[in-house]
């Protein structure tokens, strides 16, 4: 197979130090892409050490890891303990995760992730899924494309926008993001153009990859999953999927509060280790990826 060409891993170092690594241990990536991640937590088991990663972008088999301490399954990390209990896994030593849209998704014209090229609205991370950005914007009822550019896109505007494209494609369906451009050209002033056309692709990737969802799944399994003294070290691009890692680990929920006791002391499964970890400016200025990343690390107690 071809290996796709893959940017840096982010935060490389300080993900994998975060996992504090146990030599012999049983470790997670449930992020693979390039393998970056996968490679460096490698090069710090032994022979009894093992390695599992997830990835359900077909393109990504081709940077498959020939080492006998290594799975690459192919499947979504929703499914985490599903697959893990296949392989024989109950408990792991640690799970790495870094969120972002991978660099060849994104050089990947058809593809479709980035503003920079006119394709098809696709946006599917797993290519044989039935939900893509074509069916998004031209088959969502109006309220619920609002929902989708208000919540995930964080965009004021998203009323006006849901009315616009259903206006549009009532005349033509939508299916280039030169199109798509070019109906919300009126949202898109020279000076923000930017910034708002990727919060309203981000808005759309989110919508169909079910990535919130998906991250809660993930969370939700981790405290059964980590042995005790295990770690989470996990990296976000945005405040939508830092807010529930944060929240997560500080009180095991998503919103509201957990129950207090009658002194007011309330149990959770997973304690924070240090605080928010950034890519340094120069990481950023060799792979402008790093930008917005953000990376939390957590125990299993």
């Amino acid at each position: 197979m071809e290996v796709m060409s893959y940017h840096n891993a982010v935060l490389l170092k300080e993900t994998v130090d975060g996992l504090a690594i146990n030599p012999d241990g049983v470790y997670v990536d449930v992020t693979f892409g390039g393998g970056g991640h996968s490679q460096e937590i490698l090069s710090r088991l032994n022979d009894k050490g093992k390695l599992y990663a997830f990835d359900q972008d077909a393109d990504a088999l081709a940077n498959t890891i020939d080492d006998e301490r290594f799975t690459l399954i192919n499947e979504n990390f929703r499914y985490i303990k599903r697959f893990l209990k296949f392989y024989g896994v109950k408990q792991v030593d640690g799970i790495l995760a870094d969120f972002g849209v991978s660099s060849h998704q994104f050089d990947v014209a058809e593809r479709g992730f980035s503003t920079r090229f006119d394709s098809e609205l696709d946006m599917r991370m797993n290519q044989d899924g039935e939900l893509s950005a074509y069916e998004v914007i031209n088959d969502y009822e109006e309220q619920e494309l609002r929902r989708v550019f208000y919540d995930y896109g964080e965009l004021r505007q998203a009323p006006a926008m849901a009315r616009v494209i259903v206006e549009a494609r009532d005349q033509e369906k939508i299916k280039t993001s030169n199109q798509l451009k070019s109906v919300l050209k009126k949202f898109l002033n020279h000076r923000k153009e930017n910034k708002v056309l990727a919060q309203i692709y981000q808005a759309i990737r989110i919508e169909v990859n079910q990535e919130i969802e998906v991250l809660k799944e993930l969370l939700e399994q981790t405290p059964e999953l980590l042995k005790s003294g295990g770690r989470l070290s996990f990296i976000s691009y945005h405040s939508l999927e830092d807010r529930l890692v944060k929240r997560f680990i500080r009180n095991g929920l998503f919103e509201g509060e957990p129950e207090r006791d009658m002194f007011g002391n309330f149990e959770v499964p997973l304690k924070k280790v240090g605080g928010l970890i950034v890519p340094s400016q120069d990481e950023i200025s060799v792979n402008n990826r790093a930008r917005s990343a953000k990376l939390r690390i957590a125990e299993k107690i």
